[in-house]
């Protein structure tokens, strides 16, 4: 077979005048259309919209469960098998001469804090004290609920989800956009990623219909990240004495967070984001990145000092060994209901429905904007470096953070400290209920409004990267274009989808509305993969027959 040049060239139609100047209107249009019948649907037949998705969700769980955690094992396997690959790992993520544009730090912190920095503050408490109270070994009788031996299955559960395959996912797509955008000077869009499989027929319907639904995933995978920083911003801000407007009490007398306490904190966080979507990455977002990076660790400083220090450490160490013991059955198995309610096939299917497949489906649906964002960031770093730096680092902060912050919350439980008070709070507010634990009035107060700070500029990272990622997909790559329209809709747009969603069906409603909005990027992820393998054997074999492997004004040979 002959050895032939890459594809380094993918034109892709944009507007050269109007409102739309400088973007593909067959996405943007379409993707502003799709949004925009979801946010109408959602507000105006909140009932039939509700039914409706929890009808999709249930048949999406039903029959494509392997499909997610197969998908989601191929991403781990894919990254580190390209890190250890001799002639994958040395690739450098540009042309030779090519640097980092961002230090480490700078890196890392706008890296953690788009990818997971909102869940952290909300799960590092609720999750390790969900799964101490049930897990799939409780579910079989292994082991008691709510107990010391319980522990340890908890951190497994808890590690799993937040570890190397949610970091995987993200990464994939960073790196498969970083490679073809910085080496082939293809755009940096995610049709470009596929490039090696389909051609130039990306430059036609089939790269719209790539981007449309990247863009879609984005908006969904994002709106579950925002749902639940507001539900938990809302949290904090009763907590420091807003006020009882922030929650309505229905006929049974629970309580739920308020229109008004959405709609408030909604204005707040997109009013925030959209200021600094519109300064950019090197400037907004970056600063505000190492602001929530600095606050992150401070908070992590303090429940190292004040919290469980040896309970969690023992956590963390342990947590890890039993984690990578477990990662073969864990990352590979797939729970089958036998149809019978209340059966144990039937609960751990549930179960994983619940956590597992909607994890994996929520890692989907954020990575095309973590992963444009990441590609954005990372141009001049090699693969290796590339996977250390966005899968292992990310990972082991996860888990020190769940371990610190949970198993001080779970000590305090099984001390009889708390008495209750942190089981009983709803998942939102846990954090905010352990500092209450640990701390007097004042002091917990104190640490309280820095929670609510740090969630905001997380919130605010988030969405503005959000914006900046989904005008970029929209331009066909090109971060120029960012009139203001477009950033005030997009900004808009998130925070009405949430809003509508959570008013009509609470976070459930967003999590199945994302759910299968992931399912079609879930594809294109498996495709992404599959073309940057082939294009790295491609190159090697070019590189073997002196052909050009980069591309673009730097270009050198191989």
């Amino acid at each position: 077979m002959s050895v032939t040049p890459p594809l380094t060239k993918l034109p892709i139609r944009i507007a050269e005048s109007g409102f739309y100047k400088g973007f593909t209107k067959d996405v943007t249009v379409t993707a502003k259309i799709l949004v925009g019948a979801l946010i109408i649907w959602a507000v105006a037949f909140p009932e039939q919209a509700s039914a409706a998705l929890g009808a999709m969700n249930s048949f999406i769980l039903a029959s494509f469960n392997y499909w997610y955690v197969y998908a989601m094992a191929f991403f781990v396997i894919l990254c580190f098998g390209l890190a250890l690959w001799p002639a994958a790992g040395r690739l450098k993520l540009g042309h030779p001469e090519d640097r980092p544009e961002f230090s480490n730090f700078s890196w890392f912190s706008m890296m953690f804090g788009a990818g997971i920095g909102i869940g952290m503050l909300t799960f590092a408490t609720a999750e390790p004290m969900y799964h101490w109270a049930e897990n799939p070994d409780t579910i079989r009788g292994i082991t008691e609920a709510s107990s010391a031996e319980n522990v340890r299955s908890a951190y497994v559960w808890s590690f799993t989800h937040w570890g190397l395959a949610a970091w995987a996912s993200y990464a994939i797509v960073g790196l498969s956009l970083a490679f073809f955008s910085y080496r082939r000077n293809l755009p940096l869009t995610i049709r470009s990623a596929l490039a090696p499989i389909f051609g130039k027929a990306l430059s036609g319907p089939v790269g719209h219909i790539v981007d449309i639904v990247a863009v879609v995933a984005t908006v969904l995978g994002v709106a579950q990240t925002l749902g639940f920083g507001v539900e938990q911003f809302v949290a904090g801000l009763s907590r420091i004495g807003f006020g009882d407007w922030l929650y309505a009490t229905d006929a049974d007398g629970g309580q739920t967070t308020s229109n008004a306490a959405i709609v408030f904190a909604l204005l707040v966080i997109m009013g925030a984001s959209t200021l600094s979507a519109m300064s950019g990455v090197g400037k907004g977002i970056k600063w505000l990145s190492n602001i929530n990076m600095g606050l992150s660790f401070f908070l992590l400083l303090f429940f190292i000092a004040f919290g469980s220090t040896f309970f969690g450490l023992q956590a963390l160490f342990v947590g890890i060994f039993d984690y990578l013991v477990s990662i073969p059955a864990n990352l590979f198995n797939v729970w089958v209901s036998d149809g019978v309610d209340g059966s144990e096939a039937a609960q751990l299917a549930g179960w994983q429905g619940g956590w597992t497949i909607f994890y994996w489906a929520w890692w989907i649906a954020f990575a095309p904007f973590v992963g444009v964002f990441l590609a954005r960031i990372s141009r001049g770093r090699t693969i290796r470096e590339y996977v250390l730096g966005a899968l292992v680092i990310p990972s082991l902060m996860c888990f020190l953070w769940f371990a610190v912050v949970g198993g001080t919350a779970i000590d305090l439980e099984l001390s009889g400290q708390a008495e209750g008070a942190i089981v009983e709070a709803g998942a939102s507010d846990q954090l905010f209920a352990t500092l209450a634990v640990i701390l007097d009035q004042t002091l917990a107060w104190m640490m309280s409004l820095v929670v609510v700070i740090l969630l905001l500029t997380y919130l605010v990272t988030s969405a503005d990267s959000a914006v900046l990622i989904i005008n970029t997909i929209n331009a066909a790559g090109d971060e120029g274009p960012k009139a203001r329209p477009h950033i005030l809709f997009w900004g808009a747009a998130l925070a009405l989808v949430v809003g509508a969603l959570i008013i009509a069906g609470g976070l459930g409603a967003i999590q199945t509305a994302m759910i299968i909005g992931a399912l079609p990027f879930s594809a294109v992820m498996v495709l992404m993969g599959l073309a940057l393998v082939k294009a790295i054997w491609r190159d090697g074999q070019r590189e073997a027959a002196g052909l050009p492997t980069t591309h673009g004004k730097h270009a050198k040979t191989g």
